[in-house]
Parts: structure tokens; C-alpha cells; sequence
């Protein structure tokens, strides 16, 4: 039974693994479109693509990984009944809790390794992530001109350049700016012009130009040469640090909040509810699979297939996948929800391993020869 359960382990951790990587590309591929328009527009090296698409997917695998368990759990054990390995290995006088063993191990294995992703390796990656696309919005304004074409800049300001150069510098600039309400608008031509980011936020800097002003009232234009200009961009405001949001904090940062920040103050309860998602969501690497093989392995067998307990089992654990995610929402707002949470995570794994482990069928067993000797 050792050379089984090990046989059986490692075809289970082959399956699930292809399984999880299929998932992962595909959520590489969906992710990849947030972010290829910010690559595009910033002019940013395609490592810088794949960095920021590969931080974004360990928070995935919260989900990804026990639906691949529960794929690989339907697949195997499916497989055994046609080629009737199930029915041989129950003649030897094994359970139905002993052949469940292989799916059991890996169930907790991976429910474990999803606890150390979700406690620490997600909430780094996903803030890594969010400080790295901050970054590259930050930078948008650099690369924010199109060439040939009037760029509308927020309100009341308009801005044209001829050419983007190799250095990164702007050739050939008009900027018309009507922001001011209580000025006359005024337009600037420069030979060239750079954007800076800094503490004070972003400007655009010109030089060589001249700044032209036309006064409706008076019909006197005003015309200022010089060598150099400063523009502040509508929106620009000074760098400030982000403030981590609940899920990109390790499980140490949930459960200590900065008493000094006002912010964190208000957000203990979301902090907790967090806490007990991190706790719970991974535990349904352990759950699906037990619902698969309780489905499976209980009852009569039908060698031809099960097709039909198979999509069963899928639909319930879609359901309680959903429920989840939904309860998960609903605590937020309700501590019914949070209740709820640990209900679809706790109960099929006891009620799996109940009717597992073979006490439901001595029960069945007991009460039915206590009503035959009743009747006899």
C-alpha cells in the first residue's frame, strides 16, 4: 500500500502542478493587458513588463491552487475506477479513508505552502507591484506628449511638440495655457524642453522661447523672450509615500498596526478581517479535494465513468468557491459574513473526512441492526 499511496502521491503532484501552471499562464496572459499600456506609453524595457505581470500573480494562487488540486483529485481517481485499480485495491480490504490518504497529503501540503504565500510572499510581491506601477505613472508625464499632435494636459492646457529625442528631450514646443481664469491666455514657443519630477512635483522646463500674451479687452499682445521657463502640469502634486492597503501587508504588519498613523487607526477592522481571510481561503486546498473524493469513492462504483458525480463535485465546489469570495465581501460590512467564511472552509472538511473515514457507515450499519432487532 506504500508503493500506492506513493505512486499515486506523485502522479497527484504531476497533475496538479500542470494544472496550476495552465491556470497561472492564463492569468499572466489576462493580467499582462492591465499593464501593457502603461509599458507602451512610458517607453519602458519589456523586462520591466514582465516583472510587473509576474509580481501581480502570487495573489492568485490563493485560488489557482486548490482548484488544481481538485482537478488533478477528479482526473486520478476517475481514472483508477474505468481502469478498475479501485475496485482491485477495496478487495484487499482497504477504506475508502486510506485510498483518500495521497489527495489528503497533498491537500495539506498545499494548504500550508498557501499560508506562507498568502501571510508573507503575496502581500510583498503585490506591494512591490503597486510601488512599481506608482513609479511608472509617475514617469507617464515624460512620455505623455504624442509627436505632431495638440496634447490636451488636464484643463486649460494644451501643449504640441515636433519631436521626442533620444535623450528624452522635447523639440519644437507650443504650449497654450488658459488655466488661469483671471489672466489672459497665454502661449509658449520653445526650441526645446525637458520634464522633471521631483519633491514639488512635475514641470515642464523650456528654453530658448518666448511666452505670448493676448489681452481681448486692451488688444495689446504681450510677447516675453527667454532662456528659460518653468510650467507647473495640471495634477502635479509632490511625492508622497503610498499607504499599504490591507492586502499588501505581511500577516506581522496586520497584527501590528502603526499606533501613530491615523489611517491605520481607521482600518483595524478591515486589518482583522484580512487576517481571518489569510487564515481560512487557504484551507480550500484542502476541502475541494476532500469533497471530490467523498463524491467519488462513496457509493456504488460505475466503471464506464462518473461523469455525472464529477460534474457534481465541480458545481459544489464552484458554489463554495463563490460563497466565499462573496462572504469574504460581506464581512466587511456584517460579522455574519465572517462566520460564514469559516462555515464553507471548516464544514466539508468535516464532514469529508466524516463520511471518509467509514464512522458514518458503522453508524448506518449500527442503527440499521438495532431496528432489525427491534422488529425481530
Amino acid at each position: 500500500m506504500r508503493i500506492f499511496n506513493y505512486y499515486l502521491l506523485k502522479n497527484l503532484f504531476i497533475a496538479t502542478a500542470f494544472v496550476a501552471i495552465i491556470l497561472a499562464f492564463v492569468i499572466f496572459l489576462t493580467q499582462s493587458l492591465k499593464f501593457l499600456e502603461i509599458i507602451i506609453n512610458t517607453g519602458a524595457a519589456g523586462s520591466a513588463f514582465l516583472v510587473l505581470t509576474s509580481l501581480a500573480l502570487p495573489r492568485f494562487f490563493e485560488v489557482i491552487l486548490p482548484l488544481s488540486v481538485m482537478a488533478a483529485t477528479l482526473f486520478l481517481y476517475n481514472k483508477m475506477t474505468v481502469d478498475s485499480e479501485i475496485t482491485a485495491i477495496r478487495a484487499t480490504g482497504y477504506s475508502s479513508f486510506s485510498l483518500a490518504k495521497p489527495a489528503i497529503i497533498l491537500g495539506l501540503c498545499v494548504t500550508v505552502l498557501l499560508w506562507g504565500i498568502t501571510m508573507w510572499v503575496a502581500p510583498i510581491s503585490l506591494a512591490k507591484m503597486h510601488s512599481m506601477r506608482h513609479a511608472l505613472k509617475s514617469e507617464f508625464a515624460t512620455t505623455l506628449f504624442k509627436e505632431g499632435v495638440f496634447n490636451p494636459i488636464g484643463r486649460g492646457l494644451t501643449v504640441y511638440i515636433r519631436e521626442r529625442t533620444n535623450e528624452g528631450e522635447l523639440a519644437g514646443l507650443m504650449i497654450h495655457d488658459t488655466r488661469d481664469k483671471s489672466a489672459p491666455p497665454s502661449t509658449v514657443l520653445a526650441k526645446r524642453g525637458i520634464i522633471i519630477i521631483d519633491d514639488e512635483g512635475q514641470q515642464v522646463i523650456v528654453f530658448n522661447g518666448s511666452r505670448q500674451t493676448y489681452n481681448p479687452k486692451t488688444r495689446i499682445l504681450q510677447r516675453l523672450d527667454f532662456d528659460r521657463y518653468t510650467i507647473d502640469l495640471p495634477g502635479s502634486s509632490p511625492a508622497r509615500e503610498r499607504w499599504a492597503e490591507p492586502d499588501e501587508r505581511t500577516i506581522t504588519k496586520l497584527l501590528n498596526p502603526d499606533p501613530n498613523n491615523k489611517r491605520d487607526l481607521e482600518n483595524l477592522h478591515e486589518f482583522s478581517i484580512e487576517i481571518h481571510r489569510r487564515f481560512t481561503s487557504p484551507l480550500l486546498a484542502l476541502s475541494f479535494p476532500l469533497i471530490a473524493l467523498s463524491i467519488l469513492l462513496l457509493g456504488p462504483i460505475d466503471r464506464r465513468g462518473q461523469g455525472t458525480r464529477i460534474g457534481f463535485a465541480i458545481v459544489i465546489i464552484m458554489i463554495i468557491q463563490g460563497l466565499f469570495l462573496a462572504s469574504y465581501n460581506l464581512a466587511r460590512n456584517n460579522d455574519t459574513g465572517l462566520v460564514l467564511m469559516y462555515i464553507l472552509t471548516f464544514a466539508p472538511i468535516i464532514i469529508s473526512t466524516f463520511l471518509l473515514s467509514g464512522f458514518s457507515e458503522d453508524l448506518r450499519r449500527q442503527l440499521l441492526y438495532t431496528k432489525r432487532t427491534k422488529t425481530a
